[in-house]
């Protein structure tokens, strides 16, 4: 269980105090593309990506009006964890699948608690 310092979760890493990392990566696809993703990019590698080392959760959403519009929702153990994935073979072949059924360019959103309720 992380240690909470003003309702912030904090992980230890090397005897230093880090923010956990809440990450929010916006996927808008083509419309014909978004079941592709679906099935052959998403499906195979979301085991993969939670269970590499400082990934703590995550999440896809998909847009309430907007049925080709997701969202990863992902929780890092701090932004050398989220790095260190970005990185990655597995981030480099996934990401390269991602985009090549893009609509439009990606955008991402790294944040840290500052108030839990």
């Amino acid at each position: 269980m992380p240690l909470t310092i003003h309702d912030s979760p904090l992980t230890i890493h090397d005897s230093q105090l880090t923010f956990m990392i809440k990450r929010f990566v916006k996927l808008t696809f083509r419309p014909e593309a978004t079941q592709d993703f679906l099935d052959h990019v998403f499906e195979p590698s979301k085991t993969l990506i939670r269970a590499f080392p400082g990934c703590q959760h995550m999440e896809l959403l998909r847009h309430t009006e907007q049925s080709n519009v997701l969202f990863t929702f992902s929780i890092w153990d701090s932004e050398a964890a989220l790095e260190n994935y970005r990185q990655s073979d597995l981030f480099r072949d996934t990401w390269a699948k991602t985009k090549a059924l893009f609509a439009e360019k990606a955008e991402a959103w790294s944040m840290e608690n500052i108030r839990e309720l």
